[in-house]
């Protein structure tokens, strides 16, 4: 469905070593600001967006502002909307790992929860059903505490070298989670970036500027219908 170079696949076997050697973030801070206040508070003025995901989201190598999360942020305060954007970004993250932090991303109150989680695990051939579970608690934990919640998921792709049964798999997982869960789908998150030397860093994976400012334009289409 979406044709991947061939080098782009080198460099996502090749970046993953990368990722997973870089230090956790601190605590997610939002672009614009502090939203601290309970989620039932008549105080809470803003709504708030959590971008929960890997260096894809975290803005791996750049300034965060410079990162799609943040280039969410100015399309919303342009539009004067009422949201707050949290990057919750966390370079070289699995699903597994996802689903351990989950419950301290959940101490703030949540009003839409984007979700970009699964890349690390493809790259390490790690079992889809394991992804899909975790990916599933991971949604299921944010409905329990905030019910209300919309959720939104980015699709990713695998690399083939694993094999067609995995990379087919593994491309319908994120469908079928968002057909389950009534989830918004954002088919795939790097589309027109991925295996585009001019749009990624010299690791040939990670989107730069332009290339977060492509990827911001792919979440907003599925994004600004829900807000």
């Amino acid at each position: 469905m979406f044709p991947l170079r061939p080098f782009f696949l080198l460099a996502l076997l090749a970046a993953f070593g990368a990722c997973q050697n870089q230090p956790a973030p601190p605590p997610p801070a939002s672009t614009a600001g502090e939203n601290t206040a309970p989620a039932d508070s008549p105080s809470r003025s803003r709504k708030t967006i959590v971008f929960f995901g890997n260096s894809l989201t975290a803005a791996y190598q750049l300034a965060p502002e410079k990162g799609f999360p943040a280039l969410i942020q100015q399309k919303i305060d342009k539009l004067g909307l009422p949201y707050l954007c949290v990057n919750a970004g966390n370079s070289g993250e699995t699903t597994a790992g996802g689903k351990n932090r989950i419950d301290w991303i959940l101490s703030q109150p949540v009003d839409v929860f984007v979700l970009e989680l699964g890349g690390n695990d493809a790259l390490r051939g790690l079992p889809l059903d394991d992804s899909k579970k975790n990916l599933q608690e991971i949604i299921d934990r944010v409905k329990s505490k905030y019910p209300a919640c919309k959720i939104v998921l980015a699709g990713m792709l695998a690399p083939p070298n694993l094999g067609p049964t995995y990379t087919k798999t593994f491309a319908g997982m994120y469908p079928e989670l968002a057909k389950t869960n009534g989830a918004a789908l954002i088919p795939f998150l790097l589309e027109g970036v991925g295996g585009e030397p001019d749009l990624n860093l010299s690791d040939g994976i990670h989107p730069n500027e332009a290339g977060h400012r492509i990827v911001a334009e792919t979440v907003w289409k599925t994004l600004q219908p829900l807000l």
